[in-house]
């Protein structure tokens, strides 16, 4: 992804380049983490709905969200299959959680859906780095079109997070949370080792 595009993402600092290498060379790995991520997704979706049911734009938004992530999973389910792989054991996401317990402290309680919002942001935002990296670097001509599509699909979501958020909190509210998570982010991504058998 070249820096424009990042810009537009908002992210402050590209995937390694070596991440690329590592990851053509584990497609089953990658397939097995991709498909996870998008059962996390849904269950992610799923778990807002829960949280704040009384907020209908939010469940009006998200409800065929967990329909779209849970039809990838099936989609990266096929292209496994397809190759003759299994659907391996599920891994921890060590981006997530180290985004997860870097999270700001003591946020008011009427603030915790902001910050819910920009960490869901901010992890389609990154997908959307990675599969367009996928996207053109692969060997395969099929695989870079499978990941183009998921691409799109992923920056459209970032989108729909952020545009939320502008739903429920100030222009000012949201800058300030968002910015407070690409720092996050900053510090995260320098505790981690490329890997080529994880999407993050």
């Amino acid at each position: 992804m070249s820096t424009s595009e990042n810009t537009i993402l908002g992210l402050k600092l590209p995937t390694d380049p070596r991440w690329a290498d590592l990851a053509s060379v584990s497609l089953e790995e990658i397939l097995t983490d991709h498909a996870f991520c998008e059962q996390k997704a849904a269950t992610q979706c799923i778990s807002l709905i829960q949280a704040y049911p009384a907020k209908t734009e939010l469940v009006n938004a998200l409800a065929p969200i967990v329909t779209e992530e849970w039809g990838h999973f099936r989609m990266v389910w096929a292209e496994l299959k397809k190759r003759g792989y299994s659907l391996g054991r599920q891994r921890k996401d060590g981006y997530v959680n180290l985004l997860i317990q870097h999270a700001p402290k003591h946020v008011p309680v009427e603030e915790k859906l902001l910050h819910k919002l920009m960490l869901c942001a901010l992890i389609e935002a990154r997908s959307c780095e990675r599969f367009r990296i996928l996207s053109e670097e692969l060997g395969e001509e099929a695989l870079r079109s499978f990941y183009y599509k998921f691409m799109v699909s992923e920056a459209g979501h970032y989108r729909l997070f952020m545009d939320l958020a502008t739903e429920y909190y100030s222009e000012e509210q949201v800058r300030q949370a968002w910015r407070q998570w690409l720092e996050i982010e900053t510090q995260v991504l320098q505790l981690l080792v490329p890997r080529g058998d994880r999407m993050h």
